[in-house]
């Protein structure tokens, strides 16, 4: 029998509007950023996507580079939508993106309108659908007049391949140009995706939470558990073999420090002590901001899928006294690369 969707699938996880816009988003997104390439099983990762959808989870969040190999990810949720999600098309929301390098042509990265609209359209067959919900641009690019850029996000939305615009890893200020020229054109910014957690507060401390309101836009944050050093895989000094920090390059066994553990056990003693998991703390904390419209989550298994969808739900709100007492632990730069303290 083919994969028919849960009848309860909407009463797991509360929704959330993007912004100003009429768009509400789940509070957690499930990201095909690592794990859905080639070098994974197809019937596992089948097996977490539909189990997220199931969860209530309705938002993809995808990239022209996911994999290994670049665009893998995008071919694998073409082939189950096409397997088993068909059906559900009008209820789901799939982001991706574009401007980040596939090879060394010119044309196969940057923000130039010619990159990014042959991206798009390279996504969209991969994909197999005609338009997505979400086209981002990945990062800025310096080479590229920020007008040009704007203006392919506003020409993938008139042309009907994007219903709407968003940014990621913009910062503030030029996030906010690109804001002001995407409203003049009559294509409001959905969303901004940075990376937040607890150890990275970059979007506080730089004011770009508030612009983003004050612009009228949504936050959708990533590695929002900073790369698995917000979970209990490295409480105990040692460096698992199949752990991020042992197989990414987006972290190093350096990077687990006898400070990271010193803050990671005593936040980790917080969340027991509120009866849930370092990871489900740390996903409550950056859903606490009313800015955030939602937190994109991986997952290698439907076991962690399930146990970090219960942090949207299964645990009462984070008080003053617990909050004051996490300022403490929640350094910003914690483990993160080139920054051991």
């Amino acid at each position: 029998m083919g994969y028919r969707a849960a009848d309860d699938r909407y009463e797991n996880l509360p929704y959330r509007r993007a912004g100003n816009s009429g768009l509400a988003l789940p509070a957690l997104s499930l990201g095909l950023w690592q794990k859905f390439g080639d070098d994974y099983p197809f019937d596992t990762q089948r097996d977490i996507v539909l189990r997220a959808f199931d969860l209530g989870i309705t938002h993809f969040d995808i990239a022209n580079r996911y994999g290994p190999p670049f665009r893998a990810a995008e071919k694998f949720f073409g082939r189950l939508v096409r397997s088993d999600l068909a059906p559900y098309r009008d209820e789901i929301l799939i982001s991706t993106k574009a401007g980040n390098a596939l090879g060394d042509s010119p044309y196969l990265k940057g923000g130039s309108r010619k990159s990014l609209l042959a991206s798009l359209d390279h996504s969209l067959r991969d994909l197999g659908v005609s338009y997505v919900d979400v086209f981002y641009s990945h990062r800025p690019d310096p080479t590229t007049p920020l007008e040009e850029t704007v203006g392919a996000l506003v020409a993938a939305v008139e042309q009907g391949k994007a219903l709407y615009a968003g940014l990621s890893n913009y910062p503030t200020e030029l996030g906010h140009e690109a804001a002001e020229l995407l409203r003049r054109a009559n294509v409001p910014l959905l969303l901004h995706q940075p990376r937040y957690s607890l150890f990275d507060r970059t979007p506080e401390t730089e004011g770009l939470l508030k612009v983003a309101a004050d612009d009228g836009a949504g936050v959708i944050v990533y590695s929002p558990l900073a790369q698995g050093l917000l979970t209990d895989k490295y409480l105990d000094g040692t460096v698992p073999a199949d752990a991020r920090a042992a197989t990414s390059r987006f972290l190093s066994p350096d990077d687990i420090s006898d400070v990271y553990r010193e803050r990671a056990r005593a936040l980790n003693d917080i969340a027991t002590g509120r009866g849930q998991s370092l990871a489900q703390l740390a996903l409550q904390w950056v859903l606490r901001r009313p800015e955030v419209t939602s937190a994109l989550i991986g997952a290698s298994s439907t076991w962690q899928l399930d146990h970090n969808v219960r942090a949207a739900t299964g645990f009462p709100p984070l008080t003053g006294e617990e909050l004051e007492l996490i300022d403490r632990y929640a350094v910003h730069g914690t483990g993160l690369p080139g920054r051991r303290g």
